[in-house]
C-alpha cells in the first residue's frame, strides 16, 4: 500500500471515530443540568409566602449554571387533599432532583420521613428546626430568615401611622414562630410610639386574631376577611397581616374607599403593596434567593453539610437582593416623616441587633417574668417563644 492510500485510510478512520464519539450520549454524571424541587404550601402566585419561594427558585435558575427548578404548589389539605409529600417527592426524584426545598413548617415531620427513603437527596425544610435539635435525618437541613427584625420595623411603621392607638394583627396558626413575630411587632411599635412620637407605650394597643392556618381553608379556619373587618370595627386603624395571603389588604382598601383613615402592612412578598398601594405602609418580606442559591451550589459541588441556618438581614442594605435574607420596603402610604423615623429605627436595630429588640424588662402574657432589666434574650430563647408578651391582646395558645 502506498503512502497516500495509507494516510487516506488513517484519516478516514479518525473521522469515523470522531463521528462515533459525537453521537455517543455523555454519561449522566457529565451532564451540567442540576435539577432541584420546590414544594409550596400555597399557590405559586399568591403575592405572599409561596410566591416568594417560587421566585427564589427562579433566582437559582438565573444564577447557577444548569439549574432547573421543578415545583408543585398548593400542597395542602384543602387544595390537594389526596396528595402527600411523599408522592410529590417520588415524582421529583424520578425527574432527577438532587435537592428538594419543602417550603413550610407544615411539611417538617413528613420531610424527615421521606428523606429517609431517599438518603442521597438533600432536603431543606424552610422554617423548621429538626436539624437544630438533632432529630432530623443527616440529609435534612433547615433554613429561615430573621423576620423578627423586619416585623419590628413594620410595628414601628404602624405605630407612627396610628391615630386611634390601636393596631390589629391577622395571625395564622399559633406556634413559636408566629408568637415571636407578633412579639416583634409589639416591641417595635412600642419603641417608636415612645421615641418618635413621645407617647406612652403602655397606651398603645395591639390585638391579634388567629385564623388557624397560613391561609383561609373554608370550614376549617376563620375567614380572614371577616377577621379583618372585625378588627377594624373594634377601633383598629392599622392592620398588619401574618398570613400568606392578602385579605387584610383587600379589606383595608374597602374601608379606605368608604372614607376611613386606615392603613395596612402585608407580609412575605416584596411586591405585595401593588395590590392596594394607596393604603400600604410597607412590607416586611423574605428574600429566599441568596439562601437557596448557596445551598444549591453546595449540593451541586458535593460540599453540603447538614445545618440549621437562621439568616439575618444585611444591615448595610436590607433590600439588597443578593445578600439580605429579609428586608422591608416602604409603601406609598408612608409619609416622608414616618419614613425618616423608620429608617432611623432600622439603623438602631442594625447597631444593636437582638439587644435592640428582645431586651428586658419583659414579662410573658400571663405575668411570668422573662427578661430582667437590661437582659438580652438568647437566640435559643427567642426561637422557642412560648407565649405572647404582656400587653398584647389575643391568645398565646
Amino acid at each position: 500500500m502506498n503512502r497516500r492510500v495509507l494516510w487516506s485510510s488513517l484519516l478516514l478512520l479518525v473521522i469515523v471515530a470522531m463521528l462515533a464519539s459525537a453521537c455517543t450520549p455523555k454519561p449522566a454524571e457529565e451532564s451540567k443540568e442540576f435539577v432541584f424541587g420546590v414544594v409550596l404550601v400555597g399557590p405559586y402566585n399568591d403575592h405572599g409566602w409561596s410566591q416568594a419561594h417560587y421566585e427564589a427558585g427562579k433566582y437559582v435558575e438565573a444564577h447557577l449554571e444548569g439549574a432547573k427548578m421543578i415545583y408543585m404548589d398548593k400542597v395542602n389539605p384543602a387544595d390537594r387533599p389526596e396528595t402527600t409529600l411523599e408522592q410529590v417527592v417520588d415524582d421529583f426524584v424520578s425527574q432527577g432532583a438532587k435537592l428538594i426545598f419543602t417550603a413550610s413548617d407544615d411539611f417538617q415531620d413528613d420531610t424527615d420521613a421521606v428523606a429517609e427513603k431517599y438518603p442521597d437527596v438533600v432536603f431543606i425544610n424552610l422554617s423548621g428546626d429538626h436539624a437544630k435539635d438533632g432529630t432530623a435525618p443527616p440529609n435534612v437541613g433547615n433554613y429561615m430568615g430573621q423576620m423578627e427584625f423586619m416585623k419590628a420595623v413594620a410595628g414601628c411603621n404602624a405605630a407612627l401611622a396610628t391615630e386611634t392607638g390601636h393596631i390589629g394583627y391577622v395571625g395564622p396558626l399559633i406556634n413559636n414562630e408566629t408568637r415571636r413575630l407578633v412579639n416583634s411587632v409589639y416591641l417595635g411599635a412600642r419603641y417608636c410610639y415612645e421615641h418618635y412620637r413621645g407617647l406612652n407605650p403602655d397606651d398603645l394597643k395591639l390585638t391579634v386574631t388567629w385564623i388557624g392556618f397560613w391561609f383561609n381553608i373554608p370550614g376549617v379556619t376563620l375567614d380572614p376577611t371577616e377577621v379583618s373587618n372585625d378588627l377594624y370595627n373594634a377601633g383598629v386603624d392599622v392592620l398588619l397581616s401574618g398570613i400568606d395571603t392578602t385579605e387584610a389588604m383587600v379589606v383595608t382598601k374597602q374601608h379606605a374607599d368608604s372614607g376611613e383613615r386606615v392603613f395596612t402592612i402585608p407580609y412575605d412578598y416584596r411586591d405585595a403593596c401593588q395590590q392596594a398601594p394607596e393604603v400600604c405602609l410597607g412590607v416586611p418580606y423574605f428574600n429566599w434567593g441568596p439562601g437557596y442559591l448557596e445551598i444549591a451550589q453546595q449540593v451541586k459541588n458535593g460540599t453540603w453539610k447538614q445545618s440549621w441556618v437562621w439568616a439575618g438581614p444585611d444591615w448595610n442594605d436590607i433590600n439588597n437582593p443578593d445578600t439580605s435574607a429579609v428586608g422591608y420596603v416602604f409603601g406609598p402610604a408612608t409619609s416622608d416623616d414616618w419614613k425618616a423615623n423608620v429608617e432611623d429605627y432600622i439603623h438602631y436595630l442594625g447597631q444593636k441587633g437582638w439587644a435592640g429588640l428582645f431586651v428586658g424588662p419583659l414579662n410573658w402574657q400571663d405575668g411570668t417574668p422573662w427578661l430582667k432589666e437590661g437582659e438580652v434574650a438568647t437566640e435559643d430563647a427567642i426561637w422557642s417563644t412560648p407565649q405572647l408578651l404582656e400587653g398584647i391582646e389575643g391568645p398565646s395558645q
